[in-house]
């Protein structure tokens, strides 16, 4: 009874503690940091928001570009970082549930070393090619692949990102074999693709949307069980014979485990309301992503139940740990 009570009045004491910690949160500069190079879906959502936030903050927030390992690196500097709320990560799959699958040994544990704060965004993946490949659909692209002496290439935004995942499941669904070209993001993996250095890339509708609208590079299919609005006339894989196929991106911010649930929920209410401007939508709306927003609860459930479905997919599709 002596220990419960202890541990009933630490509990306290605790969020006491944190509660008025964040009463004077944020008092100097808060960063969040981007696990991949600059251009991709996941610097976009960063740099999107990061006005915002300092407006209601009133305190600057700076993007922090940190890439390497499938978004890992980045993510570790966070996880290893003081839990005071003022060094982010802006995730996605790729961070919290696919690179801590496809790693043999990652270098943090999703779960326990981060508590979630909000997710931001919905993004589609789509797969795009070169103008120079003679394919406007799934079936076409399979014949060009097939036919050619020399394998054709497929940009990724890096070995363990959501980006490869998905188009390895797309390759194994289709029963061809590509040349895989790892880069340190989607921004430098699009260079090459519009510069015809590779022949295709899986990548975020967010990065590769004003890229497809000037005919830069051409849509073959998006990956999500529905059209995207903003590309209505692009049919899904599904539709192109890849029943079930449904794969998408929910990209948001983590804290370092520990940081104050005070901390959090501000974080988390300052972001929602980011998201609400009209100005914001529209914007996200522009590139084929849908906001989401809500509870760090919500969030937090949805990465433990992503984690656990990419290694039931690794594990259906003989993926092995690398």
């Amino acid at each position: 009874m002596i220990k419960m009570f202890r541990v009933a009045i630490a509990a306290t004491l605790g969020f006491a503690a944190g509660s008025v910690f964040a009463q004077g949160w944020p008092a100097k500069t808060v960063r969040i940091v981007v696990p991949f190079a600059p251009g991709g879906n996941i610097d976009i959502n960063a740099r999107a928001v990061a006005p915002g936030l300092t407006e209601l903050f009133g305190q600057q927030v700076v993007v922090d570009n940190r890439a390497g390992a499938g978004g890992m690196i980045g993510a570790e500097i966070v996880a290893k970082s003081a839990a005071n709320g003022y060094t982010l990560v802006m995730a996605s799959n790729s961070v919290y549930s696919v690179s801590p699958n496809v790693f043999a040994k990652p270098l943090y544990n999703p779960v326990r070393d981060f508590a979630a704060v909000i997710a931001l965004t919905n993004v589609p993946f789509v797969l795009v090619v070169h103008p120079s490949v003679p394919a406007r659909s799934l079936k076409e692209f399979v014949a060009v692949a097939k036919a050619r002496e020399t394998k054709m290439t497929l940009a990724n935004a890096g070995v363990g990102t959501s980006n490869h995942l998905v188009g390895e499941l797309i390759q194994l669904t289709l029963g061809t074999k590509l040349a895989a070209i790892p880069y340190k993001g989607s921004g430098p993996a699009l260079v090459d693709l519009l510069g015809g250095q590779v022949d295709a890339h899986v990548d975020q509708l967010t990065s590769s949307m004003s890229y497809i609208r000037s005919g830069r590079i051409r849509p073959i299919g998006v990956t999500t069980a529905k059209r995207s609005s903003q590309l209505p006339d692009v049919t899904t894989l599904a539709e192109q014979g890849l029943k079930g196929f449904d794969a998408t991106t929910i990209t948001g911010l983590l804290a370092p485990a520990g940081t104050p649930k005070a901390v959090i929920d501000r974080i988390n209410a300052a972001a929602n309301k980011v998201i609400a401007q009209p100005a914001i939508k529209a914007r996200f709306a522009e590139l084929g992503a849908d906001t989401v927003g809500g509870t760090p609860e919500w969030f937090g459930a949805y990465i433990r139940e992503d984690l656990a479905r990419w290694a039931k997919v690794m594990k259906e599709a003989g993926i092995r740990p690398q």
